[in-house]
């Protein structure tokens, strides 16, 4: 029996509890709507359990769901703090087609004006990706990657037809490797953009129940 209680119309998963402090206690900007955030745990595997549990459940069927937390920059010259927003995710198991990635582009770009913005796939991985794996991932076209984006959206969309989304923060890069999050500038910064994005994930989610025309 499923007793949990049915997520809001839009659900934002995360991996890292420093990555739902941030996303819980970041500014609105004065947008509303209910929003279910979940901490779905490290990798791949905690990420699909996660969200196919909660979509699977009493969840409305057009429930929207965002991925979002820090990631890995594979592109020479992305710094700390940069933000991702995926076209699509991808690992070994599928392909997920992003919803509207302009107008989150548009948003974040509006929110946090000089902070640079990079669009394209963002692909998946089971481990910590270091070093020259960068550039493995990089020649296969993607500009960025983490552990649960891809397996968050492909368990979502399994689950029913849904608007998808993944937005993400780079807390390392070729030329800026981390090795803990937070102990540096660089995890610092990208705590800092991640608090501060949570108003256009509203407004993407806003744009989605409006009438088209």
């Amino acid at each position: 029996m499923n007793d949990q209680p049915a997520p809001a119309p839009l659900l934002i998963a995360c991996a890292l509890g420093i990555e739902h402090l941030a996303l819980r206690t970041g500014d609105r900007g004065g947008a509303g709507g209910p929003v279910t955030f979940v901490r779905t745990g490290m990798g791949p595997r905690a990420a699909e359990r996660s969200v196919t549990r909660l979509l699977a459940g009493p969840a409305p069927a057009d429930t929207a769901v965002l991925a979002t937390g820090f990631c890995a920059g594979l592109a020479p010259g992305m710094h700390p703090g940069d933000l991702v927003v995926a076209e699509e995710t991808r690992d070994p198991r599928g392909t997920v087609p992003c919803v509207g990635t302009e107008l989150l582009v548009k948003e974040l770009v509006r929110l946090l004006p000089g902070r640079t913005v990079h669009t394209g796939p963002l692909t998946g991985s089971d481990h910590v990706v270091r070093g020259p794996e960068r550039s493995d991932l990089l020649a296969t076209g993607a500009i960025a990657v983490d552990m649960e984006s891809a397996a968050t959206l492909l368990a979502a969309v399994r689950t029913g037809e849904r608007p998808v989304a993944a937005v993400r923060v780079v807390v390392d890069a070729p030329e800026h490797e981390l090795v803990r999050i937070g102990t540096v500038r660089g995890g610092i910064s990208a705590f800092r953009v991640l608090r501060s994005i949570l108003p256009a994930f509203l407004e993407w989610h806003r744009s989605l129940l409006l009438p088209r025309r």
